[in-house]
């Protein structure tokens, strides 16, 4: 019986080990018969900074068994990880197909851009120096949203509005130094500048006028020697030095500024023309782009002339003396306004909506901002206003916590302005500017703001000495960004 009963335990076990092999076998078919992974294709390059003609090519495919290279000039390679030498400078764009053990296959392609740094170096600094200077045909500079729509917000070509800025001179040597001419005068560039009597006219460049509007020494942007560095591989330079500008001096690297940095950064582009290089230098940060075109002459003769007087703009409107002007934001009716009727402007102002801080009360006006740069909301007058009746500028504001503020984003900034605009394209270089401390804006309350007319915070005169004022402003959230916001404004009057 003993025998027996082992004999049939070793039977069962048997059974029992083949069956599991069978499993085990089935499963592994199972396994081995899956289809392989699809093949993601991608790699990097790097450019050799002792030749600039080879690039070593990293790849970083996955699931992939075999590489089919296109380097974009004819030549081709199967290696995972090549190394390929151009035979000459050239944009060239490089083709990666990866493969997988059943010729399933995936692509990725990169453009390269190899210059030759010598070549580079002297088209933008000669072959000992080379002298620029804002561009006079056309627009020289401006600023929009992205290169494609540059210079869709402000632009400036030579039209007399700003002549001092066309002769000064910005020359690059070839020994990495960098000289800055003013040639005697410089622009009292807004943000940069306060008050008179420098903002928004060209002055004499001498320390004793380059005070910035916090009323700190900006003489280092006059005339001056600097280094440069340029990364022809970028196409970006990089400005040395304190004081060291190009462009405009308030835009500095990825923003703009009263304050002189150490350094600046931009991009060029250079494009040989007949008789002259024309260089485009590009600033950008998020949802701003500002450019800026130079050029460069072999053959001064084709060198436009400067347009020393201002072409006229608009035309001049009749004084007028009104005796009141308000806007309560209650709705449009004129028992609600009065001349302070709101003109096509970035923001967009809805009156007769619920007063946020109680919904029973007298309607109020929602101001919402727009993305753009530096919106306002506009009151455009059908006269030059001569404030002969009024004493005061006031308005109420109510600053929601729903917001979002930050640095370099929407604040709690609030401003009046009172401008010419009939007969002053840029109407901001001469305004008369009211300006709120914001640490004292409260949020999710009302607050009225009252300012003296004859002591604004900055700008050109006081609206009593002026006798060309026309337009209106109320900005609200700060400005030189790009983020939306929600406000609500009620009984902007002159008493």
């Amino acid at each position: 019986m003993k025998n027996s009963i082992s004999k049939w335990s070793r039977m069962f076990m048997l059974a029992i080990g083949v069956v599991s092999l069978v499993a085990l076998a089935s499963c592994k078919k199972d396994k081995d018969d899956d289809p392989p992974k699809n093949p993601i294709a991608s790699f990097q390059f790097a450019v050799s900074t002792t030749n600039y003609l080879e690039v070593t090519f990293t790849n970083f495919s996955q699931n992939a068994t075999s590489y089919e290279w296109n380097f974009g000039d004819g030549q081709t390679s199967t290696e995972a990880n090549p190394v390929h030498t151009y035979a000459a400078a050239g944009n060239y764009t490089v083709v990666l197909t990866a493969k997988n053990s059943v010729n399933a296959s995936a692509t990725f392609n990169s453009a390269i851009e190899l210059q030759d740094p010598n070549s580079a170096l002297t088209l933008l600094a000669g072959e000992t120096s080379k002298t620029w200077k804002l561009f006079r045909e056309g627009t020289c500079m401006g600023v929009g949203p992205t290169p494609e729509a540059a210079r869709s917000w402000w632009s400036l070509d030579n039209t007399g509005i700003r002549p001092c800025i066309y002769y000064h001179e910005f020359t690059f040597k070839k020994d990495g130094s960098f000289v800055f001419d003013d040639n005697g005068l410089f622009w009292g560039e807004d943000l940069m500048f306060n008050g008179t009597p420098v903002l928004g006219t060209c002055f004499e460049a001498i320390p004793a006028n380059m005070v910035n509007a916090n009323g700190n020494d900006v003489s280092s942007l006059l005339s001056g020697t600097h280094t440069y560095t340029f990364d022809p591989l970028t196409n970006e330079v990089t400005l040395l030095g304190k004081g060291a500008w190009m462009g405009l001096a308030k835009i500095i690297t990825g923003g703009e500024s009263a304050e002189v940095p150490d350094s600046r950064k931009f991009k060029i582009s250079i494009e040989e023309k007949t008789g002259y290089d024309l260089m485009i230098i590009s600033y950008a940060w998020e949802g701003v782009y500002w450019d800026f075109s130079f050029a460069s002459y072999s053959n001064p003769a084709l060198e436009p002339a400067v347009v020393e007087e201002e072409i006229p703009f608009g035309e001049d409107l009749p004084d007028f003396t009104p005796t009141a002007m308000f806007n309560t934001f209650a709705s449009t009716s004129p028992n609600d306004v009065l001349e302070l009727v709101p003109t096509e402007s970035a923001v967009t102002i809805t009156p007769g909506v619920d007063d946020p801080a109680n919904a029973g009360a007298t309607k109020v006006g929602m101001y919402q901002r727009s993305t753009e740069q530096y919106p306002d909301l506009k009151f455009q007058l059908a006269y030059d206003c001569q404030f002969d009746n009024f004493t005061t500028i006031s308005i109420d504001v109510y600053v929601p916590s729903t917001n979002t503020y930050s640095e370099g984003g929407l604040t709690k900034n609030i401003q009046l302005w009172i401008a010419d605009a009939s007969q002053t394209q840029e109407f901001w270089t001469s305004w008369v500017q009211y300006d709120v401390d914001v640490t004292t804006v409260p949020v999710d309350e009302w607050k009225t703001y009252t300012f003296q007319l004859e002591s604004p915070t900055s700008g050109v005169g006081t609206p009593k000495t002026r006798v060309d004022l026309d337009l209106v402003g109320v900005a609200i959230g700060g400005s030189g960004h790009t983020v939306d916001g929600t406000f609500y404004v009620r009984n902007l009057r002159f008493d």
